[in-house]
């Protein structure tokens, strides 16, 4: 169990305000995360990594000199938003660019690549990277698919020495990719993790057996196998590792065994022994591995062993010094160094629209909805969690509770201040975006703003407008996620729910009653998701434990569609 906690809701910020404070000497704070203390000299590339928290000592504690210049630190297992990576980056940037890196989640992937393109239109030169190590994950010919595991501190590693080194940003990037390409992790639980004020961990593991193939956010094994011995798994794991060799590399490698949270060091020394062992009778020579805990899954039970294939350039790098809160080696040439003269990020400020009077009264609506729909996300976030759980990383109901807290408080600011349709909504979906982080939230955040364009600040939106409306909501989804109906995502409750909506509208019907017949086609399509098998996400790689289950952004998008209903009812007695 994870025990120590004030609110559940608060526990990531408590634990990065304690962290600051103990290593001050090392890191300040900045809106989404922390930067190292003393500025990026002129001339040095920044690295910054990140992800969700729950990973101790990554991400946040592997700033510092020979090692990352700052880290976005999103709720637990949750992706950081686009705003929060952003403001990282745009902290950490000297003036030679900067590499962001995380792990090969769609959460990370979506919310880092729209930072990376809204640092390059200020005139940044920002590149990302996402880690691909997990070897359980997909197959060898589908590699772009993989997960990033403990494989994310090699890559870390190699590529901010690189920086530290002076190479520009083209050269750090290729390091970056080369170290990723030379990676390759198998990972093993024997007990779930559990969330701060959850009653049960996000899986559990049969008496007497482990499972094979975890993820490091709490998501299962792909397959699970007796619990062996150590020297049993060491040999399980060295021989699925090795198996996976990169064509043209050698027989000089850097290796960590990791420990995910509550496998005793002693024990990781006696899986070692023997994983030493093997690796030596298999004709390789190990360069300073590392035995412990370096990526984490909150209190999960479990180990994982990563493998990089080392050449000359990435031997010195991996073996180069590094001081950080949490990772020293060798010796840190000391110069002087200005300190970080850090200003806070000011608010983004809504621009309020001119709205008349009908305007008004429409946003009135608008926001009582959100307001409505926090309220249901607070009712049903451990069902929502229970549901995320069976093949993600159960994070779904914390994420939707902080999401739509956040919309409504800017609805209601945004709404205070004279706003419309368009503001509210606008002004809903950049808090909805930026406090859930994750792919949902910006999803969420996308489809809403959409929608609020659409609609504008004047008048009271018809019929037509507001199909109009929900269509591009849905078109910005899809075109920011990339998912496809049939993929098992939130997608495969609205489609339906906007083309039955659409269709009523059509044949005359108002908006009002297609609104309530269609939240029936919503909810159906959202609980039909239990036969899909999931083609994109964290649970795509347990597809087959999905099946029976469906989809938590689907369930949660059909509870908010029906609290709109419910609403509507109440208007319409």
């Amino acid at each position: 169990m994870t025990r120590l906690f004030n609110d559940p809701a608060t526990f990531t910020e408590d634990m990065l305000a304690g962290f600051l404070d103990a290593n001050a000497q090392y890191v300040t704070g900045v809106p989404g995360g922390v930067v190292r203390a003393a500025e990026t000299p002129s001339g040095k590339v920044a690295v910054v990594v990140g992800g969700g928290s729950g990973h101790y000592p990554a991400f946040c504690g592997v700033v510092g000199p020979g090692f990352a210049d700052g880290a976005v630190v999103g709720n637990i297992f949750t992706s950081p938003s686009t705003q929060e990576a952003a403001s990282v980056a745009r902290a950490a940037h000297g003036d030679a660019g900067v590499l962001l890196i995380t792990g090969n989640y769609a959460g990370d992937v979506m919310n880092f690549g729209l930072a990376v393109a809204q640092l390059q239109s200020e005139g940044i030169d920002a590149r990302y990277l996402a880690v691909t190590d997990d070897i359980a994950s997909a197959s060898a010919d589908d590699i772009a698919k993989r997960r990033g595991i403990a494989g994310d501190f090699t890559v870390f590693r190699c590529a901010s020495a690189a920086a530290e080194e002076g190479r520009d940003i083209a050269g750090v990037e290729s390091v970056a990719r080369k170290s990723n390409d030379r990676t390759r992790t198998l990972g093993v639980a024997f007990d779930g993790c559990t969330m701060p004020g959850a009653d049960r961990p996000l899986f559990t593991v049969d008496a007497g057996t482990m499972d094979l193939g975890l993820g490091i956010h709490g998501e299962p094994g792909v397959s699970s196998h007796m619990m062996p011995t150590a020297a049993e798994l060491a040999e399980l794991l060295v021989t699925g590792v090795l198996a996976e060799k990169p064509a043209g590399t050698g027989d000089r490698i850097a290796v960590i065994l990791n420990g995910l949270g509550r496998t005793k060091y002693e024990e990781l020394f006696v899986v070692w022994k023997t994983v030493a062992a093997l690796l030596t009778e298999a004709g390789y020579t190990v360069v300073q591995p590392e035995v412990g805990e370096l990526v984490t899954s909150l209190d999960m039970a479990g180990c994982s062993l990563t493998v990089m294939w080392l050449d000359d350039e990435l031997e010195r790098l991996w073996t180069s010094p590094a001081d950080t809160p949490a990772y020293r080696k060798g010796r840190i040439t000391t110069t002087e160094a200005k300190a970080r003269a850090v200003v806070a990020a000011p608010a983004a400020a809504t621009q309020i629209g001119q709205a008349d009077a009908d305007g008004k009264t429409a946003a009135h609506l608008v926001a009582k909805g959100i307001s409505a729909i926090a309220a249901q996300m607070i009712a049903a976030e451990a069902e929502l969690g229970r549901i995320d759980a069976v093949a993600g990383d159960g994070d779904h109901g914390r994420g939707m509770v902080k999401g739509t807290r956040a919309a409504d408080t800017a609805a209601a600011s945004a709404l205070a201040q004279g706003g419309g349709t368009e503001t509210v909504l606008t002004a809903a979906g950049d808090a909805w975006a930026a406090k859930a982080g994750g792919t949902s939230g910006v999803l969420w955040g996308a489809a809403l703003a959409a929608a609020g364009r659409r609609l504008g600040n004047l008048g009271t939106p018809g019929d037509r407008e507001v199909t109009a409306a929900l269509r591009a909501g849905h078109d910005a989804l899809t075109s920011l996620g990339g998912a496809q109906p049939g993929d098992k995502t939130m997608l495969d409750a609205l489609a339906p729910f906007v083309s039955a909506l659409s269709s009523a509208v059509e044949s005359g019907t108002d908006w009002r009653t297609a609104w309530l017949t269609a939240t029936e086609v919503a909810e159906k399509a959202a609980a039909d998701t239990a036969e899909l098998r999931p083609r994109v996400g964290r649970a795509r790689p347990l597809a087959e434990r999905s099946i029976g289950t469906p989809d938590a952004g689907a369930i949660s998008l059909a509870m908010c569609i029906h609290t709109v209903a419910d609403l509507i009812e109440e208007h319409t007695k």
